[in-house]
């Protein structure tokens, strides 16, 4: 039996934000690559998540707790980000297991890419 996404749509891993991390597809909107960033952190794909950091705004690397489990994620709200857009947010609740990350998050184009740059001011 295949695995649920994590990022709540109701796919499968696979069909969903699997073809994302595999490079088999890319994010067209910022809310799907929103929620394929989330589930990266379910799954530990630390590659995916710099490969989706805007250029600017990059660490050089990224260490992932093994203390956190997350437990699901709330798309709050977005303005923009659609496939006509160049630039949108995304405001989410990504729930762990004891709290809540909250976040309104910048996405913008890099190369034609959605790519995540920073949380909104």
């Amino acid at each position: 039996m295949a695995k649920r996404c994590p990022c709540g749509l109701g796919a499968t891993y696979d069909d969903c934000c699997g073809s994302l991390h595999q490079g088999r597809a890319s994010a067209s909107t910022a809310e799907q690559l929103m929620r394929s960033r989330y589930t990266a952190f379910v799954v530990g794909d630390t590659a995916y998540l710099l490969r989706t950091w805007h250029s600017t705004t990059r660490p050089p690397q990224l260490r992932l707790s093994d203390n956190i489990r997350w437990t699901g994620l709330e798309i709050l709200g977005s303005t923009g980000g659609s496939a006509f857009h160049t630039e949108g947010t995304v405001e989410f609740r990504a729930n762990y297991a004891g709290g809540s990350q909250h976040e309104n998050s910048r996405f913008t184009r890099e190369n034609g890419e959605w790519m995540y740059v920073a949380p909104s001011e």
